[in-house]
């Protein structure tokens, strides 16, 4: 990630820069190896905790920042799955992490 960002910072406006942009945003989905997992699985992760809180802070939930450090930290897709869940019905941003 830090190699294809440095690239197309490089690139400046140039025109390659462009087929550089394209070129990124292609599914790279295809790649198996145990990184890419690894990076796909971590990708899915932040995105469901940012809806976490993001859907908190939509319903006017105050979100302390150990809440917050808490959801950013979880990389579990189940419990962010029942976190973002929970996120609809709590008052209290801290009752996603009661279990029934």
């Amino acid at each position: 990630m830090v190699f294809s960002e440095l690239t197309e910072l490089g690139l400046g406006n140039t025109p390659a820069a462009q087929i550089w942009r394209d070129l990124m945003a292609i599914d790279l989905s295809f790649f198996r190896s145990e990184s890419s997992q690894r990076l796909r699985a971590e990708g899915k992760a932040e995105g469901k905790a940012e809806a976490v809180v993001q859907v908190l802070e939509q319903r006017g939930i105050t979100v302390t920042d150990g809440v917050r450090a808490r959801i950013n930290g979880c990389a579990d897709a189940d419990t962010l799955a029942r976190w973002l869940a929970r996120a609809l019905a709590v008052e209290r941003a801290e009752e996603l992490f009661v279990d029934a």
